[in-house]
């Protein structure tokens, strides 16, 4: 049988735009989205009829308790994410939760700390992972054939900031339900990857917003600079800046004797022999894959593959980069 599937705050654009989970979910053969909820009906029934109809409803709890689904697809604004995922908890629900996951990360470690307690399934879709860049770069760095690793950088920059209104999620640009701007959302796939590809924990040395680009409450840009336990260090750039649709992005992972870059969907290996260049576009959206990848992890009964573990360190890297910034600006 399909696995029963309901979605909670769908207002969040990745339920159709971006990410479009709920849409992947209607080409996978093995689900059934069987509910939808979001405090806005309009908005609610505005998505179910795009995803083929399934009931609406405004309460979680009442949807929840009527539809009883095997797995709970969480979205919603920033700030009432921990409220939903520590009653999912409570009642025993395995779920998939975009990230921040809250709005710091005190909020976050609430929901670490009872998953822990509970060995529940929580999955966070930290869809940079499932770059081909990635599993080149933690396979050269096994081997360890170019000597110590010496630095990261990672640049995610995006369109407007505009395009969260346009997508029924004007929240995104409220500081209190967002949690802050581009560092807060975006910031999440840089601090992640760097504690993933390093295996080390991290700390922030140095960290600067700006929303001078876009005037609004929520920054437009951040620069964020990291140092590993080990001495590894990182810069992690994030925007919502990029003017025209797409992304400005590249990745680049440096050891002693080498450098593995992407850029432009092509991933570059520099070392003193040369340059070898392959191809680097993923085979599928990283979303559709990071989906599939969780759901299937809880089928087979393991843990989630990206936990609420791995989000809240990417979290307390996220505060501890506004507190320096806060402080650097006064």
């Amino acid at each position: 049988m399909p696995a029963r599937i309901a979605a909670i705050g769908v207002s969040h654009w990745h339920s159709l735009y971006d990410s479009a989970y709920l849409r992947h979910l209607g080409g996978m053969p093995d689900v059934r989205l069987v509910a939808l909820q979001d405090t806005s009906a309009t908005i609610a029934a505005h998505r179910a009829a795009e995803l083929g109809d399934p009931p609406v409803y405004t309460d979680y709890r009442r949807m929840l308790l009527d539809v009883k689904p095997d797995f709970v697809i969480a979205l919603g604004r920033h700030s009432s994410m921990a409220e939903t995922a520590l009653y999912l908890l409570d009642h025993g629900y395995p779920f998939l939760m975009e990230k921040p996951m809250g709005v710091d990360a005190e909020e976050v470690g609430r929901i670490a700390e009872r998953a822990a307690a509970k060995s529940a399934f929580v999955a966070v879709p930290l869809g940079q992972r499932y770059q081909p860049f990635v599993a080149r770069a933690r396979a050269l760095s096994a081997h360890a054939k170019f000597g110590p690793l010496s630095h990261i950088y990672f640049r995610l920059n995006r369109p407007t900031s505009a395009r969260y209104v346009a997508w029924d999620a004007p929240w995104m640009l409220d500081p209190r339900d967002a949690g802050g701007g581009c560092l807060r959302n975006l910031g999440p796939h840089g601090l992640d990857l760097f504690t993933f590809l390093t295996g080390e924990d991290a700390q922030v040395t140095g960290a600067q917003i700006s929303a001078r680009a876009l005037d609004r409450a929520v920054e437009d840009y951040a620069s964020v600079l990291l140092r590993s336990a080990g001495g590894v260090l990182g810069t992690i750039e994030v925007g919502n800046t990029f003017p025209r649709a797409g992304t400005d992005g590249e990745l680049k992972i440096a050891w002693r004797d080498a450098i593995l870059s992407l850029k432009d969907d092509t991933i570059r290996l520099t070392t003193a022999k040369g340059e070898e260049s392959t191809p680097g576009a993923a085979p599928e959206p990283l979303a559709l894959t990071a989906l599939r990848d969780a759901l299937d992890h809880w089928r087979r009964g393991e843990p989630p593959p990206i936990s609420v573990h791995d989000c809240l360190r990417a979290v307390r890297l996220i505060d501890q980069a506004y507190a320096l910034a806060r402080r650097s600006r006064s």
